[in-house]
């Protein structure tokens, strides 16, 4: 059987899905290490070991292949050490935590010893030994303490240990072959779901297959209407069938493109598709309301999770292919299982799986379950992209503040261990306070790490972890919790420390904040698309790709290119209004040309329209004066915090067949600048106010200065390219299909200069400049009048 055709099965995966037992306690499980830490402890054990045994291994590879239901699995996993004692052969396990030794769960013993049980027979498998010596050591992190365990054992027991295991857990090998057999059969005959292809969509799909055939990441602009979700999906799905991939993980920053991978995933389940796909949901939005608030020990849904666990598993696979939020809530239900647990339990019997970017990418929350290592059976499809790096800076940022600590002194009192500790943090809050009052300043901005106050905290986060057991569940004690998270938070993020990052220190109105600022989290995004076998990053807006490749760390050799608009350029008219200027300075001097623009645009034909603004005070001072100035005109605005009721009631006032003109008032960047449709007459024309550039601040002069020193495109990195990608979106609103018309106007003279103009997409490649209002309304009426001559000639 070749090898391409073997399932690869981590040791780890398999001993904890059979032995696994018992309640679900995420509490249990918390512990104040970070992975660097942990790997660090492994490194220093391991480093000890070679001093007392020079014939000491460590990370010594072990696997095994088995064959279930006429398929081979590569049953792996790796050794933390072997050597040689007292004429016997010792395998060694390393496992960190907090907890004292005495206090870790019997359940957690158990999986802990499964696992160098499974290496102790694979060891003298390979090495045809009748003996070995089983030898745990566990180190407790807030106490330096080693303890060491060991076991003899021999190979007959070994062996039927193994096997019992895989005796167990061959009703799901079975049915996880069934289940590749069935869905690679469907996917052989399955034929792309659209009679044609779109312009640039089989180029797309091409480009998809050949990124996974050869190990390659990939960055594409491919404008609106490509077909993006089904150009990527259709042929990844193909290179699944062909073996070459086993599971695909189609990463998105919304929710609304979820949906549209759902779609696309129910299209070719009517062409006959049977695959596995689940939808991952937020925890806090998928938890059960009587879950809220409720303790663990608590909890009927965690209460013996684990014993319920594989009879739902076996129940929602038998019947489900589409495993959407709503699927895995009712099978949840059924079984009395916590919803995001479950779900994260189905999905590793999924092909594909739906998912926001931060499982992936966030290093507090990834999925450590497919993540932990590398593995060539996954490939990453990322949507939206142009996203990502907003999101990954914030995923490798955090802040801890002085009075989230402050807060925790009223608290406990007698508790005299508690209140040292406390006491201890608030003075280091205190000790750094007086760098801002020698500096006779609220702000300011350190290069190296603040390392003594990393250990300030990790001292903190020591006694927390081991003081939190004998607490009760109260208000008192989530106080605590929150700020040990936030402590927590920032200590593992702190190992990432690096030229990448600076710390910040700032008076609020919570006192002294300290923020750890990641800069350039590129070097990170490309360590976790190295966790597959590639990556395809596409969205409509990643302009230039030579900016997006760096901030986003595709790798050098990785494939960029650009995908030409499906629809006609010449259905949208790109007008640029020469005479507004609308820096901070200029802006109440143009502030009437900017409401006569904005009224000729919509007085040009009756329907529907959409203005952006770069900042929600900029919109509001613009909305009451078009108000007093066109008081018949139909105005809606974007407010500061919209519900997803009202975001749905705003864009339902977006309807065809207009018979009065409707202006909506928006942000750029916001809410309804991406991610909503209002196609055909829905919407034929989008203004947008200013060249989009964030607002000064200071974490973004700080990128400007980080980016300045790297590569001389500071302000550009900064300022610039993030505010046109806002602009380029916004304007994507309006163009939907190919039968949709409309006016995009760019209200500020910055959008004719070289500098802009040179970065347009090629669609907008008739834009034309106007340098009055006269100009800007007969460009309008010309093209108005152009359009339905057009229509009229078709007809």
């Amino acid at each position: 059987m070749s090898d391409v055709a073997t399932i690869k099965l981590g040791i780890r995966e398999l001993v904890e899905f059979v032995l696994r037992s018992g309640d679900l306690n995420p509490q249990t499980d918390a512990s104040s290490n970070t992975a660097l830490a942990g790997a660090n402890i492994h490194r220093r054990l391991q480093k000890q070991r070679l001093k007392d045994h020079p014939d000491y291994q460590k990370e010594v590879g072990l696997k095994t292949t088995v064959t279930m239901n006429d398929q081979s699995y590569s049953i792996h996993g790796r050794a933390d050490g072997i050597f040689e004692a007292d004429d016997q052969l010792h395998i060694e396990e390393i496992k960190t935590s907090d907890l004292v030794f005495e206090d870790v769960p019997e359940s957690t013993l158990t999986l802990f010893w499964g696992q160098v049980k499974v290496y102790g027979y694979l060891l003298m498998k390979d090495q045809q030994r009748d003996h070995v010596t089983l030898q745990l050591t566990y180190y407790q992190t807030n106490e330096d303490k080693v303890t060491i365990r060991e076991q003899e054992w021999s190979f007959e027991e070994s062996q039927k240990f193994f096997h019992t295991l895989i005796d167990e857990y061959e009703s799901w090998l079975i049915l996880r072959a069934d289940m590749r057999t069935q869905r690679d059969q469907t996917i052989s005959s399955l034929k792309f779901p659209y009679a044609t292809y779109r312009t640039g969509q089989h180029e797309l799909a091409v480009a998809t297959y050949k990124s996974i055939m050869l190990k390659k990441q990939m960055l594409v602009e491919a404008p609106t209407g490509t077909g993006k979700t089904i150009s990527t999906l259709f042929p990844t799905i193909k290179a699944m069938g062909e073996g070459l991939i086993q599971r695909t993980f189609y990463l998105t920053a919304k929710q609304s493109t979820r949906r549209v991978a759902e779609d696309a995933l129910s299209l070719m389940a009517t062409q006959g598709l049977l695959l596995k796909s689940i939808t991952l949901t937020a925890k806090e939005t998928i938890t059960f309301p009587e879950e809220v608030d409720v303790a663990p020990t608590d909890n009927p849904f965690m209460l013996g999770y684990y014993d319920r666990l594989k009879p739902a598993l076996m129940d929602v696979l038998t019947h489900e292919y589409q495993i959407t939020r709503e699927v895995v809530e009712t099978y949840a239900r059924k079984h009395t299982l916590d919803p995001f647990e479950f779900s994260l339990d189905i999905s590793l019997f999924c092909d594909i799986i739906v998912c926001d970017y931060n499982y992936l990418f966030d290093p507090l929350v990834y999925l450590q379950r497919f993540f932990s290592e590398k593995d060539e059976d996954n490939f990453f499809l990322i949507d939206e992209v142009h996203n990502l790096l907003s999101r990954a800076r914030e995923m490798y940022s955090t802040s801890v503040d002085e009075q989230s600590i402050k807060e925790l002194k009223p608290l406990f009192k007698g508790d005299r261990g508690f209140h040292r500790h406390v006491n201890t943090l608030v003075k280091t809050f205190k000790a750094l306070a007086s760098l801002l009052d020698d500096e006779q300043s609220e702000n300011l901005t350190i290069q190296p790490p603040l390392t003594s106050f990393v250990e300030e905290l990790q001292h903190f986060n020591d006694f927390i972890s081991d003081w939190l057991p004998k607490q009760e569940d109260g208000e008192e004690l989530q106080k605590v919790l929150d700020a040990y998270f936030a402590c927590l938070d920032y200590v593992r993020l702190s190992d990432n420390y690096g030229e990448e990052y600076r710390t910040r220190l700032f008076q609020t109105n919570r006192g002294l904040c300290v923020r750890l600022v990641c800069l350039d989290p590129s070097s990170f995004l490309n360590q976790s698309m190295h966790l597959g076998r590639g990556a395809v990053l596409f969205s409509a807006t990643v302009t230039p790709l030579s900016y997006y490749q760096q901030v986003l760390g595709v790798d050098e050799d990785g494939i960029t290119y650009q995908l030409p608009s499906p629809f006609e350029p010449r259905h949208q008219a790109i007008l640029v209004a020469n005479y507004i200027q609308t820096t901070y300075r200029q802006r109440d001097a143009n502030l009437l040309k900017i409401l006569t623009s904005i009224h000729t645009l919509v007085a040009g034909k009756t329907g529907n329209y959409l203005i952006f603004f770069p900042s929600h005070g900029y919109l509001t001072t613009v909305v009451e004066a078009y108000r007093q100035a066109y008081p018949d005109e139909r105005v809606i605005q974007q407010e500061s915090a919209m519900q997803s009721a009202d975001r749905d009631a705003f864009l339902s006032k977006f309807q065809p067949d207009a018979t009065q003109s409707l202006v909506g008032f928006a942000v750029l960047g916001g809410i309804f600048s991406e991610g909503i449709d209002l196609p055909a007459d829905r919407l034929i024309g989008v203004g947008i106010v200013s060249v989009g550039l964030p607002g000064l601040n200071v974490e973004t002069d700080l990128i400007r200065d980080y980016f300045d020193e790297a590569n001389g495109h500071g302000f550009e990195y900064a300022y610039q390219l993030p505010g046109l990608n806002n602009v380029l979106q916004a304007a994507g609103r309006l163009i939907r299909s190919s039968h949709d018309q409309g006016i995009v106007l760019l209200m500020d003279q910055r959008f004719s200069q070289p500098r802009y103009s040179n970065l347009f997409p090629p669609h907008w490649r008739f834009w034309r400049g106007v340098n009055n209002v006269q100009a800007l309304s007969a460009c309008i009426d010309a093209f108005w009048k152009q359009t339905q001559a057009s229509q009229t000639k078709e007809s």
